[in-house]
């Protein structure tokens, strides 16, 4: 299917519309003044959300709509997201029924061949960083379409639309070697640490899938990507003879691009910035945390590649509010402080937990954390079990499934046994809040990427101003 071919179709209907990435779809197609219908498992507040801005979805596979409405599979564009299974009934419907069915990944990259393409990659730090660009890109006037894996609290949307758009903002998913749909003028790769072995098997075969990636940038593109990332690809003669453009980061000395001089404050930071072209003195990020400062790094590189000022650079960091869910300061007063983040893999605990250490120094840290996916429990036990031994106290939920069935011997206690703390209980996420009610903590972190936001707004009425103290 070609971009033009798209605008013939009056009708999209979405299997997994309440997905983070398929809602900012969603609101693309909704705002070209297509009708979006859609189906999902639950009801969340995404969907309600979609719901006003004019989808039409329901909640139970119902084939009888989708036969009344759509008997014309000419007529209707199907879009699916890898979370729904295979032998979805509605999924298998469509197929044998003639339709056009296209993976989001596929979707993304037909739109995003239209435009001049900005892709983040990276086992952590996506979603940050293409907000964070996507926010640079509008401060400085340029007009572009982003899809986002996150709600930007600038926006209080994932979605961001303009006509007049050159340039396209969008996350490159490593999850079902997704990103491999994405030709982009502009990649930035953050990170490539070992996740998805229930897709790839060996992180060999991860690693190779990122350089394959890094090999679809346009010639004559840019590249920007984290020092000491463990991809042959970046050394090897390939990539080195090619046309790309090579910009590289990291926090400290040894890089193109890197810090000095941080200085924390809460909820916010300041740092210094040495570039290829000189320093940069006294930026203000408006988002606290390590790992932020170095995802601004790359949102730097990326402003310098397209000649955007420094002014522009410095309103963007210090204005830039951050992501629902990521390092998402909830409650800041003298007797608590409360951030919820979206933390799923042991280097996102580390880099988070470590961050909250650096921000907010002296104060006692209870992490709330609840594992996502029963393979990464598998793979992972040893490594979650020495990053939330980081805490002071740990409360650690069974395992969100998602997509998957459970697995014999995999469960929440295989992390929590090896957990390095005196401090530490297993509890059911219905639990949670009775057992909050009888702590005060000084510092709470909620993690994961499960269902665990749902315990967001009750934690906030339990610790509000007229609650707990």
């Amino acid at each position: 299917m070609k971009p033009e071919e798209i605008h013939s179709i009056d009708n999209v209907y979405m299997l997994g519309i309440g997905g983070i990435g398929m809602s900012a779809l969603a609101r693309y197609f909704l705002v070209q003044g297509k009708r979006v219908v859609g189906y999902d498992r639950v009801s969340t507040r995404l969907t309600d959300d979609l719901i006003r801005e004019g989808s039409e979805i329901h909640f139970i596979t119902d084939l009888a709509f989708i036969k009344d409405n759509f008997p014309l599979p000419e007529k209707l564009l199907v879009i699916y997201t890898p979370a729904i299974p295979e032998n979805h009934i509605e999924l298998e419907f469509f197929r044998k029924g003639g339709y056009q069915v296209i993976k989001r990944a596929g979707m993304l990259g037909i739109l995003s061949s239209s435009q001049q393409t900005i892709a983040v990659a990276g086992t952590h730090g996506k979603t940050t960083i293409s907000t964070m660009i996507a926010h640079l890109l509008t401060v400085a006037g340029i007009p572009c379409n982003a899809f986002l894996g996150g709600i930007s609290k600038n926006y209080q949307t994932n979605a961001l639309l303009s006509e007049e758009g050159e340039w396209m903002v969008l996350e490159a998913d490593e999850y079902d070697r997704s990103f491999l749909r994405i030709f982009p003028h502009i990649a930035v790769v953050s990170s490539c640490d070992a996740d998805h072995l229930d897709i790839y098997g060996t992180y060999e075969n991860l690693q190779e899938a990122f350089c394959d990636f890094i090999g679809q940038v346009k010639e004559g593109g840019d590249l920007i990507h984290h020092v000491g990332l463990d991809l042959p690809c970046l050394t090897g003669s390939t990539l080195a003879g090619s046309s790309l453009a090579k910009h590289n980061y990291q926090l400290g000395g040894q890089a193109q691009y890197y810090t000095e001089n941080i200085r924390y404050q809460e909820g916010s930071c300041r740092f210094d910035v040495h570039t290829p072209e000189g320093l940069i003195k006294d930026l203000e990020l408006g988002i606290p945390g390590n790992i932020n400062i170095e995802n601004a790094l790359a949102c730097i590189i990326l402003g310098k590649v397209l000649k955007i000022s420094d002014e522009d650079l410095r309103k963007a960091l210090a204005s830039f509010k951050g992501i629902k869910r990521r390092f998402d300061v909830q409650i800041q007063r003298d007797d608590l402080v409360y951030i919820d983040d979206y933390a799923h893999h042991p280097r996102e605990l580390e880099a988070c937990i470590g961050s909250v250490r650096e921000n907010y120094p002296g104060r006692k840290i209870c992490g709330v954390f609840q594992p996502h996916l029963y393979s990464r429990t598998k793979d992972f036990a040893m490594g979650f079990a020495k990053s939330l031994s980081m805490l002071d106290e740990l409360v650690l939920l069974d395992i969100y499934p998602a997509r998957e069935k459970p697995m014999d011997g995999i469960t929440s206690k295989l992390i929590f046994d090896r957990v390095n703390l005196k401090d530490k209980m297993l509890i059911q996420k219905e639990q949670l809040i009775a057992v909050l009610s009888e702590k005060k903590p000084d510092l709470l972190l909620t993690l994961g990427a499960g269902d665990i936001d749902q315990m967001v707004e009750p934690i906030l009425s339990l610790y509000s101003e007229g609650g707990i103290k």
